[in-house]
């Protein structure tokens, strides 16, 4: 059975190359949201299995929109995803309930599938 995704980032460039690398990797994604407050109500209407989610987003950051998906019954997994460096957020990841952090240029089915798994 494939993971369904729901893509979360301002950017449509960076959604439409994220979709297409996840969707031959095996995941289907089941929507896109390009900031935050659009992201925690398409989780409630798609109920995706993982959230790839922007850090930096025109409204709500990522870190915030995490905590509030990640605590209801069922929640998603989330991924935080970002241009800069994973050691600049490192206890924000944790502490917003987040799976773990993969660098956008380091996103991939298996680095997904690594923290999801971990």
């Amino acid at each position: 059975m494939a993971t369904t995704v729901l893509i979360v980032d301002d950017h449509a460039t960076f959604r439409a190359s994220a979709r297409m690398l996840l969707e031959s990797e095996g995941f289907e994604v089941v929507g896109e949201a390009s900031d935050g407050g659009s992201a925690i109500e398409q989780s409630a209407t798609l109920a995706p299995d993982l959230i790839v989610l922007d850090v930096q987003l025109p409204d709500i950051d990522g870190f915030e929109v995490a905590s509030r998906v990640t605590r209801t019954e069922g929640a998603p997994a989330v991924i935080l995803v970002s241009s800069r460096d994973g050691d600049d957020f490192g206890p924000l990841v944790r502490a917003s309930g987040a799976s773990g952090f993969v660098a956008k240029a380091d996103l991939s089915g298996e680095s997904l599938r690594a923290l999801l798994d971990a």
